[in-house]
């Protein structure tokens, strides 16, 4: 983005009593950096390092060794921050797993992981502090170091993120709480990784933030949602989980017996009918039905992610639920013809609630086609349907988003496709 277009941004957010807060990775995710020469050798790591769920291939966050690795972010804040109204600056600062897997190894060694990343934390925090800022970061690594905590500076705000719906957020909380650490709870719409969303882990993972923010102090609630490995999840799509962390920030004690999909439909959707809140909602829960639930993800997304031959020795492949999701799709997108919706971008809805049902049909006749169902589609009908999904789904993300991204988001399904030719 353009700095003028920052400007207006942050102007058009004013004028609505809305805080445009500025948000630069400082430290990990700094891949779309490193990955270019002239800045690869900031990196901690060129090769694999272990991360929770398995091994990742860097560069990914940056060095704190190398004292280029600072020059790079100070000239970031001084590109972004002046455009902004707000004094709060959210640093990022999460996931760094490849601390101390390569370059800093031996001072992580000497000092600590937890204490190399403090110390580097740190010397952001008295850069914004010299910037008249205040530092927002996630929480997600201290929080594992409980003893630094409370070394933390008390104007700093901890991002104590989670989006599962067992979350420690009662946990988290109160050590933030008893160390005297500001801190926001932040839950998510539970989208992405997910085609439809996932409603039941939204709801829960939602409230149960929530209700913990409150019970341990928490200054706010920052609701979030992503866009992890394509972005392949439409706007919509966010609509359920965007409006109800907003009524459970609001007051948690009544919106609880919100009845959620009347509710949705009407104040999101504007369809005093109740089916789109209700399309939404159940889409939103197809994930429980294929038989089994990834964590930070639905399966049906992992059947459009994986290889076919992945998909086939599966364990929890069960080509029984994956056909009866094709059926509940079909049901659920035939209800549609009884909304009536009142938005201005009402016919585009109605475009991507198809293209979000194609995804997840395609997902479940991949499943299909792996295990070798009688009624799976062949390769060349897979393919004649994938190009069909490719053509509105170029169309679709160009109403809403700029143009970036769009090559990746395309290019993930694309490998699909050559699976089939």
């Amino acid at each position: 983005m353009k700095g003028e277009e920052i400007l207006l941004l942050d102007q058009y957010c004013q004028e609505r009593f809305i805080e445009l807060v500025a948000n630069q990775n400082s430290f990990g995710h700094m891949e779309r950096w490193l990955k270019h020469p002239r800045y690869a050798h900031l990196a901690e790591i060129h090769g694999e390092f272990e991360v929770p769920w398995g091994v990742m291939q860097g560069p990914f966050s940056l060095s704190p060794v190398e004292p280029g690795s600072f020059e790079l972010i100070r000239s970031l804040y001084d590109e972004l921050l002046p455009h902004f109204t707000s004094p709060m600056v959210n640093v990022g600062c999460d996931e760094t797993f490849d601390l101390g897997a390569g370059k800093s190894k031996q001072i992580c060694q000497e000092k600590g992981v937890g204490q190399v990343y403090l110390d580097y934390l740190l010397k952001i925090y008295n850069e914004l502090k010299t910037r008249g800022k205040i530092m927002q970061f996630w929480g997600d690594i201290i929080i594992q170091h409980p003893d630094l905590v409370k070394q933390l500076p008390e104007d700093v705000i901890a991002l104590e993120w989670g989006y599962e719906a067992d979350h420690p957020f009662d946990e988290h909380g109160e050590l933030f709480a008893a160390s005297g650490v500001p801190f926001y709870v932040c839950p998510g719409t539970s989208s992405w990784n997910s085609i439809a969303g996932r409603t039941d882990n939204c709801l829960a993972n939602l409230s149960n933030a929530t209700r913990n923010g409150l019970k341990h102090g928490a200054k706010g609630v920052l609701n979030t949602d992503w866009g992890d490995n394509g972005h392949w999840q439409v706007l919509p799509v966010s609509f359920l989980g965007l409006a109800m962390g907003a009524a459970n920030s609001w007051n948690i004690h009544s919106s609880e017996s919100i009845p959620v999909k009347e509710a949705i439909s009407l104040f999101a959707f504007d369809d005093s009918t109740g089916t789109m809140g209700s399309v939404m909602f159940e889409l939103g829960n197809l994930y429980r039905k294929a038989g089994y639930e990834p964590a930070n993800a639905s399966a049906l997304f992992g059947l459009m992610q994986m290889p076919l031959s992945e998909i086939k020795s599966h364990p929890a492949l069960n080509p029984h639920l994956l056909y009866q999701c094709v059926e509940e799709i079909q049901a659920i997108i035939e209800s549609l013809k009884n909304e009536k919706m009142e938005r201005k971008d009402a016919p585009l809805i109605r475009e991507e609630i198809q293209l979000t049902a194609n995804m997840l049909r395609h997902a479940c006749w991949r499943g299909l086609h792996a295990a070798d169902h009688p009624d799976a589609p062949s390769k060349q009908a897979l393919e004649a349907h994938l190009q069909e999904i490719l053509s509105l789904y170029r169309f679709i993300w160009l109403q809403r988003n700029r143009p970036g991204g769009l090559t990746d988001s395309i290019g993930r399904l694309e490998k699909l496709r050559k699976e089939y030719l």
